[in-house]
């Protein structure tokens, strides 16, 4: 196990995802200058229904791209390694935001060219029904699952799910079996076009009263 400070949100943080937030609670902004400092990195767990799920995502920090007079911030990280919490205190030892004891897991990032192939070529069909105008890479360019696990439709339990997948294959045919039940539906039930055309802005997410 290895000690982690923790920053839980309502959302859920995939490995190699870019992840910018507008920091405005006094204890986040003490995490930010923290990390700053001392260039290690966070994770961000995330919690449903009031409840902090054990599966999450750690993230460093890449720049602080604002900062402002009453101390608030926007910061980019980007999503690393996948961790389990094992144990959750409120309080990092000597700190106002909360930390933990976390153990890394290992990820299968070996997906399947097949697989990927029809994933793409289902979600450009999907995306041209909707004209929307987010590219997608080929698998030649490097396509990988987690890149658009947020612009698929996928409620917050399902990227959750999505992140506790760690054999690549089980996580490749959960993107497709969801596809596949997207494709005949008419319009655009699941809100994907608003998803999928997300474009980087700081997110202003209160996090969870811990």
């Amino acid at each position: 196990m290895q000690s982690l400070a923790l920053f839980p949100l309502q959302l859920v943080v995939f490995p190699g995802e870019t992840l910018n937030l507008h920091i405005f609670e006094p204890r986040y902004r003490q995490l930010v200058a923290d990390i700053e400092e001392e260039g290690l990195p966070f994770g961000v767990p995330t919690v449903i229904e009031s409840r902090l799920r054990p599966i999450a995502t750690e993230v460093t920090l890449v720049e602080v791209a604002n900062r402002y007079p009453g101390g608030e911030s926007d910061i980019r990280t980007k999503g690393g390694r996948v961790f389990h919490v094992d144990r959750f205190y409120r309080e990092y030892p000597g700190k106002p935001y909360p930390g933990g004891e976390v153990s890394y897991l290992p990820v299968d990032e070996n997906e399947e060219e097949e697989l990927n192939q029809k994933i793409v070529q289902l979600l450009r069909e999907i995306y041209s029904k909707l004209r929307i105008e987010r590219e997608i890479k080929s698998v030649a360019e490097g396509f990988r699952t987690y890149e658009v696990g947020h612009h698929v439709g996928f409620t917050l339990e399902q990227e959750y799910l999505f992140l506790t997948l760690r054999d690549a294959a089980e996580r490749q045919r959960f993107l497709l079996g969801h596809l596949q039940q997207v494709r005949p539906k008419v319009g655009d039930p699941l809100g994907i076009r608003a998803r999928a055309e997300l474009n980087g802005h700081f997110q202003d997410l209160k996090p969870p009263d811990f």
